[in-house]
């Protein structure tokens, strides 16, 4: 028995011939095959069996050789479902009926009597197309959800702190906008986060937001992955391909890593985004697009450009408004809240009850550098709340950081005789050796858990 690949079809037409001759071949491609003579069903099928393909007769016996009842049928299905896939079969057609036919919906047109094989090529094209409806559909139902998922942590997000508060009064003005924005930020200080938040304010909110790490794209596949290829372009292309560039058509585009592009690929990029149209790899037309472009780097463009290794053209086009993300020690009057939601979501994904920051633990943190920013808080979180035998986190469940944490008390030497520094250095050291463990560490030392524990505290470790 031949694949099954074409779905369920829908055959509308008013002589039975048809559509039994229709049946007996296309039984044995598609999964099933529905007929129907009278178009005026159209409505009721629609509405209670989803159909992959739909063949429509454009002349039925009211109107024999005009095409207007097909026309008008065409509108009503195209009315219940905007992407659906119809394939026009008449005995009567000509260029400008074929030509009006797509201009009105159908996906294509075939004259009857056909050749089998023909129609069978034509609907297997036209069942790929439904199938790519159906992808970019549940893409935007994802990122639809995937946006209600940040609107519950929008004032998580936002924060308290004075330098966040600027930034989002920023935001504001230029989410509404379609002015393209130039993110900059160290690592983990949530570029993209912010990204998403002003698709989700913009006009846009409805549409795409398509991610790329610019950073993980090798200079070979750049332009097969920005812009999309055509089967047999090259080895591996063995089926047409979209680019990333034209699946964030309506939508927004984030390009993370900017920084690291080289300048073949600089150059390739900025043509895209002067002429705002993408070539597929192996063809040469050229496809609009119409993008809201965010980019997001921790380098320093405009030192980079001073040193020949960033396109300056490039630049003044990616940074219409060009925003600061402050680090985390430089917002700590954000931590409270981080950790707070985190928390949160930790407790539901491991299905725990929620461990919340006791004082020690939140004036550990709050004295902490992080150089990792929020992605790093938010791990030191995610294991505390696993790890911690406690109701409430204390400073000893973020154990690890006494390493890493800035020494607030002077440097001590090999030749100081101050008892409460060698204690101190003796303690930091344990705790280094056996990589924050506190039973190995209190045994080194040669003291219980209990008492390592009041020493961490006297000395804030």
């Amino acid at each position: 028995m031949e694949e099954q690949n074409l779905g369920r079809i829908l055959v509308i037409d008013d002589n039975e011939d048809v559509l039994f001759s229709a049946k007996m071949l296309l039984r044995r491609h598609a999964k099933e095959v529905v007929m129907e003579k009278n178009p005026k069903k159209i409505p009721f099928l629609l509405s209670n069996e989803d159909f992959d393909l739909i063949l429509l007769d454009m002349n039925f016996s009211q109107d024999i050789t005009s095409g207007q009842e097909g026309f008008y049928w065409l509108k009503e299905i195209m009315k219940y479902d905007p992407s659906a896939v119809v394939v026009m079969i008449t005995a009567y057609g000509d260029v400008e009926m074929a030509v009006k036919a797509l201009k009105e919906g159908a996906t294509d047109f075939v004259l009857k009597p056909w050749q089998n094989e023909k129609l069978v090529a034509t609907l297997s094209a036209a069942a790929k197309l439904r199938s790519s409806y159906k992808e970019v559909n549940q893409l935007k139902e994802v990122n639809r959800t995937l946006n209600t998922q940040l609107n519950t942590g929008k004032n998580i997000i936002q924060g308290e702190s004075k330098a966040m508060k600027q930034l989002f009064s920023i935001i504001d003005k230029v989410a509404r906008t379609d002015a393209d924005i130039l993110l900059l930020g160290e690592n983990g200080t949530g570029k993209e986060v912010i990204a998403r938040t002003i698709h989700e304010r913009s006009s846009r909110a409805d549409s795409v937001f398509v991610t790329v790490d610019m950073g993980a794209i090798t200079e070979s596949l750049f332009e097969s992955e920005l812009f999309g290829h055509k089967k047999g372009a090259f080895t591996d292309a063995k089926e047409d391909r979209i680019g990333r560039i034209e699946a964030a058509n309506g939508g927004t585009l984030f390009l993370d890593e900017i920084g690291n592009l080289s300048p073949a690929m600089q150059a390739k990029l900025l043509t895209v985004l002067q002429r705002r149209e993408v070539i597929r790899v192996g063809t040469n037309k050229p496809i609009p697009v119409n993008v809201r472009l965010i980019c997001a780097t921790n380098m320093p463009l405009k030192e980079m450009v001073q040193r020949n290794e960033f396109r300056q053209d490039l630049l003044y086009r990616i940074n219409t408004v060009e925003l600061h993300l402050p680090p985390l020690r430089e917002r700590l009057d954000d931590l409270p809240l981080f950790a707070e939601h985190f928390l949160q979501v930790y407790a539901q994904k491991y299905k725990q009850p929620v461990k919340p920051l006791g004082d020690t633990a939140l004036a550990r943190l709050q004295r902490y550098s992080w150089p990792g920013n929020v992605r790093e808080l938010q791990h030191a979180l995610e294991r505390a709340s696993i790890m911690s035998d406690n109701r409430e986190l204390q400073a000893e469940d973020f154990f690890f950081l006494a390493v890493e944490e800035p020494a607030a008390a002077p440097a001590v030497t090999s030749q100081s005789l101050d008892l409460d520094n060698l204690e101190r250095e003796a303690v930091q050291r344990a705790l280094q050796k056996h990589d924050g463990n506190i039973s190995k560490a209190a045994k080194e030392l040669g003291l219980s858990r209990g008492a390592l524990y009041r020493r961490l505290e006297k000395y804030e470790l």
